[in-house]
């Protein structure tokens, strides 16, 4: 399994703050899943802490982050 936290904006856009999911082979397959549909394509992703694309393979008992993007100014 793989947990899958949402910060900010995206707990509610879609509807929980921590989810177990089957791990899938890379970030972008897990992220086909359609309990995550509503995730912008812009969202900031995460794996084990450190900043990830949508190739970066998964394993059993990884932490996927999902943050909405940042600006400042």
């Amino acid at each position: 399994m793989v947990t899958v936290k949402c910060f900010a904006r995206y707990r509610a856009l879609l509807g929980f703050s921590d989810l177990e999911l089957p791990a899938a082979p890379t970030l972008g397959d897990l992220l086909a899943d359609p309990r995550l549909a509503n995730l912008p394509k812009d969202a900031l992703l995460a794996v084990n802490q450190s900043f990830a694309d949508r190739a970066t393979p998964l394993a059993e008992g990884d932490e996927v982050a999902l943050m909405p993007p940042v600006s400042g100014g």
